[in-house]
């Protein structure tokens, strides 16, 4: 049996998105003993990587930040690099209001700042390891008119970008962080809102999202998982199937650029845990 598991706040949603994609690779790893498919969902990145330990997940699609802070809880490791809407990689932008004094990182110190949630790799994760990156360190506020020391940060999660976009815009908070994706998007930066604001910094390019597999997976199992998925991309009665799975357009080998992003984001999950967390 081959278990493709998924973090999620909504399992029937997402049982929707991934059934159709384990469909089509189960028959075509037959020829290394998978005969049957099943979905097995986790509320949290800790119940998730409890499964990984144990074995009973074989298969995670997952952002780069959660796929690193699986390998790092239970072991997991990469298997591909996934590409969805023709995206396969983005950015975090910091951004603040137009008239803002605020030019660069360093300059929010004693400020605020909007991110999404803990969950979030472009809005979280990576964020609080730029900021650490350019010697301010980010602390948690209450509420967003709690006051940040002179020489930190504060931070207050919003939930959404367009939460985030608007808190910025309403001036509640100094500045906000989305990814490049939804910095684009007019439904998390309404144009009204964006022809008001200005990016002061973009962070490195990183992985859309990865597909991650448990660490003691049979080796044969593993390469036959690897080849079906790369040759998905290629099959056209896998395009429904990938269009499911969350917008999939392609799926390419880690090369050693995406390599190097992955080992800083497993450093910064580190530093972050002990200095912010």
């Amino acid at each position: 049996m081959l278990v493709l598991g998924r973090i999620s706040d909504d399992p029937k949603a997402h049982y929707d998105q991934l059934k159709p994609l384990l469909d089509y690779v189960v028959p075509r790893m037959r020829e290394v003993g998978i005969v049957e498919g099943r979905i097995l969902m986790a509320k949290d990145a800790q119940q998730m990587g409890s499964y990984l330990r144990r074995g009973r997940v074989d298969w995670v699609t997952e952002t780069a930040g959660t796929a690193m802070a699986l390998q790092q809880r239970a072991g997991a490791r990469p298997l591909l690099l996934t590409e969805r809407s023709g995206v396969g990689s983005y950015e975090s932008v910091f951004f603040v209001r137009r008239d803002s004094p605020v030019g660069s990182l360093e300059d929010l110190k004693g400020r605020t700042v909007a991110l999404q949630s803990v969950l979030s790799t472009s809005a979280y994760l990576v964020p609080a390891m730029e900021l650490l990156a350019h010697g301010v360190k980010p602390e948690i506020l209450l509420t967003p008119s709690d006051a940040p020391a002179a020489d930190t940060v504060g931070y207050v999660f919003a939930r959404t970008e367009l939460n985030i976009s608007t808190y910025v815009h309403k001036r509640v908070v100094d500045a906000g962080v989305i990814s490049s994706l939804d910095w684009m998007d007019d439904r998390s930066m309404p144009p009204a809102f964006r022809s008001d604001m200005r990016v002061i910094f973009r962070s490195e390019p990183m992985p859309r999202a990865l597909e991650m597999v448990r660490g003691d997976l049979d080796p044969v199992v593993r390469a036959r998982l690897e080849q079906v998925l790369l040759e998905a991309s290629r099959d056209p009665v896998a395009g429904p199937a990938l269009t499911k799975f969350f917008g999939t357009t392609g799926f390419h080998p880690v090369d050693a650029a995406s390599q190097r992003v992955l080992e800083r984001l497993r450093n910064g999950l580190v530093r972050i845990r002990l200095e912010v967390e």
